[in-house]
C-alpha cells in the first residue's frame, strides 16, 4: 500500500456500511479519501474519528443516481483534493423487485444506483487516470448473487444489477487493455454482509440474526489486499463468504 500515499481514493456510498470501513481502511493507510454519499454529515462524522490517522477522509455530498452531482463531485475534487489514482464504487442499493409483480419505480432505483452510477463514476474517474498518464485502480463492490440465480425472486432485479457489474468489470478491462493503460479493474463480490443496508431491509429480523454474515471490515481488508498487489498483477475477481453461508 505504500505506493498509494498521499493519493487520492474516491469511495462512494461512504455513509455506512461498507463504504465506510473502506474509508478509515484507507485513511489509516494514508490516503486521502472522498467520501461520496447522500448523508453527507455521517461522513463528517467519520472523519473526525480518523483525525489522528496519517491520511485525511473528506466528505462530498453526491447521490450517484444523479450524473450531475458525480460530475459535480470529480470537479471539486480535482480541484480542490487533488488527482484521483483510485476510485471504489460501493454505492449500491437492495430493493424487493421481482420481474412479475416488481414496480418501474423500484427497478430504476436500483439499476439507476448499481449500474448507472458505477459507469458514470467509473468513465469520469479513469478519464483523469488516463489523461494524466496515472497507474490507477478502479474497484467495483459487486456481490455473489453477480454470479449465479438466487431462487430468491424478490432478488432478480438486485441479482440482475450484480450480473451486471460483472459484465462491466471484464468489458472494461478489455477496453483499457486495448488502449494499452495500466489501470487496473477488480470486481469484489461479497456474500451476506452485515450493514445498515441489510437491517433496514424487508428480511425478517429473525432471519437476519440467523445469517451467517461477514463484517464490513472484511470487504474493507480484501479492497486493501488488492490495492496492495504489485503493479504487474490484477485481481480480476474476489468471492468472500462467511464460513458458514448457505446461500
Amino acid at each position: 500500500m505504500e505506493r498509494w500515499q498521499n493519493q487520492v481514493a474516491v469511495v462512494t456510498g461512504a455513509s455506512a456500511g461498507i463504504g465506510a470501513a473502506i474509508c478509515e481502511e484507507l485513511v489509516k493507510s494514508g490516503l486521502r479519501v472522498v467520501g461520496l454519499a447522500r448523508r453527507k454529515d455521517r461522513i463528517e462524522e467519520l472523519a473526525r474519528t480518523l483525525e489522528n490517522e496519517s491520511g485525511k477522509l473528506y466528505a462530498f455530498k453526491a447521490d450517484v443516481t444523479k450524473e450531475s452531482d458525480i460530475l459535480n463531485a470529480f470537479d471539486w475534487i480535482t480541484n480542490n483534493i487533488g488527482l484521483v489514482h483510485i476510485l471504489i464504487n460501493n454505492a449500491g442499493v437492495y430493493k424487493t423487485a421481482d420481474l412479475l409483480d416488481g414496480k418501474t419505480d423500484s427497478w430504476k432505483l436500483i439499476l439507476d444506483t448499481n449500474l448507472m452510477g458505477l459507469c458514470i463514476a467509473t468513465r469520469e474517474a479513469a478519464k483523469i487516470m488516463r489523461e494524466n498518464s496515472i497507474n490507477g485502480h478502479i474497484i467495483h463492490i459487486n456481490s455473489v448473487f453477480g454470479h449465479y440465480v438466487s431462487r430468491n425472486f424478490k432478488m432478480n432485479l438486485y441479482g440482475a444489477s450484480k450480473f451486471g457489474i460483472t459484465f462491466l468489470t471484464e468489458a472494461l478491462r478489455l477496453e483499457l487493455n486495448a488502449i494499452q493503460t495500466k489501470i487496473k479493474i477488480t470486481s469484489i463480490s461479497p456474500g451476506v454482509v452485515r450493514t445498515e443496508m441489510l437491517e433496514t431491509s424487508d428480511v425478517p429480523k429473525e432471519i437476519i440474526s440467523a445469517i451467517p454474515a461477514l463484517d464490513s471490515k472484511d470487504v474493507a481488508d480484501a479492497v486493501c489486499y488488492v490495492l496492495g498487489t504489485p503493479p504487474h498483477v490484477q485481481v480480476h475477481e474476489i468471492i468472500l463468504r462467511c464460513i458458514k453461508e448457505i446461500l
